[in-house]
């Protein structure tokens, strides 16, 4: 008689040691997956990730297991309701770190900076929230959840803003900088202006100078016909004055960027 043919036991996420629903061990794989909460039997899991550092393309999924007698327990914050608290004030500190790199911002590079960290923390707090209302959805008498619930909405609202600031900062900070470079080119029309205007009147004096051979051999007088020098001269001039009035126009001065009303850090509450 053939052996049973045997299949290797899932890995799930979930602790060994927890007693658990096995719907959710069903539900759950090797990895957290999204944050999300689910309940049977009595028993709520909520699956949350931890605060998303720079440049970390994953997410590090925390569990958070209330029983039906409703003690709590966490995959790695210990027991008690207070494991989530704890999460939360991580989540919490991140922002309150990135609102005060914010606050000593200056260039685009720093505002760039706050603003590629803010978004990935953004997401997730967003997600958390909306993980935490689902399980107050699940289980409406428990007053823990509500107040975790709304810890959770005061920490995505603060999160919102502090990207709207970090995102009007870099705007700003881009627009100034092309407004100093569209006053270092107008700057340098300028000059190249006035050396227009330069040219344009002793083009014609040294054209005509060059045709005709308008030398002084000996100081001021002429022997044969000096007041052709001086006729010669004047024309050259004037023709100068008239060629300045067509190919030369005084460059358009840039319009300026004023700085908005609000102050440079708003008021995050």
């Amino acid at each position: 008689m053939a052996p049973a043919a045997t299949y290797p036991i899932a890995k799930s996420v979930l602790p060994a040691g927890w007693k658990v629903p096995e719907l959710f061990r069903t539900r759950l794989g090797e990895s957290a997956g999204r944050q999300r909460a689910m309940l049977a039997d009595g028993h709520l899991l909520i699956v949350l990730h931890e605060p998303p550092r720079p440049g970390e393309r994953g997410r590090q999924g925390r569990l958070f297991w209330r029983e039906p007698d409703g003690q709590w327990k966490s995959s790695s914050l210990g027991p008690g309701v207070q494991a989530i608290k704890k999460h939360l004030t991580e989540y919490a500190d991140a922002v309150a770190r990135l609102d005060a790199q914010l606050d000593d911002a200056d260039r685009a590079d720093d505002y760039f900076a706050v603003l590629q960290a803010i978004s990935p923390l953004l997401r997730a707090a967003r997600h958390m929230h909306a993980a935490l209302q689902q399980a107050r959805e699940l289980l409406p008498d428990d007053r823990d959840l509500v107040l975790l619930r709304d810890q959770a909405g005061e920490i995505e609202r603060a999160a919102e803003l502090l990207h709207g600031d970090a995102q009007n900062g870099l705007d700003f900070t881009v627009a100034r900088q092309s407004e100093e470079q569209a006053k270092r080119s107008y700057e340098m029309a300028v000059s190249a202006h006035r050396l227009n205007v330069l040219a344009a009147i002793f083009l014609p004096i040294a054209t005509l100078s060059a045709l005709f051979g308008m030398n002084l051999e000996h100081g001021l007088p002429i022997r044969d016909n000096p007041a052709a020098f001086w006729v010669v001269l004047a024309a050259g001039f004037i023709g100068g004055v008239i060629l300045t009035g067509i190919v030369t126009n005084a460059p358009t001065r840039p319009s300026t960027t004023k700085q908005p009303r609000s102050e440079k850090k708003s008021k995050r509450r």
